[in-house]
């Protein structure tokens, strides 16, 4: 389930970029709605938003 938050182009545009509309939108969804964010701070140790 990490893969598809690793593939996925939010979050992708979320970790690359670090401001904006779409970085607040992962922000805010990645914790209480999103399973493979939740997913990928499990696997990675990281939030779905921060740089690798």
């Amino acid at each position: 389930m990490a893969t598809v938050c690793e593939l996925c182009p939010v979050c992708l545009h979320a970790r690359y970029h670090q401001k904006g509309l779409v970085y607040d939108f992962v922000t805010r969804i990645e914790e209480d709605v999103c399973p493979f964010c939740r997913a990928y701070e499990r696997v990675h140790g990281q939030k779905a938003h921060e740089k690798r």
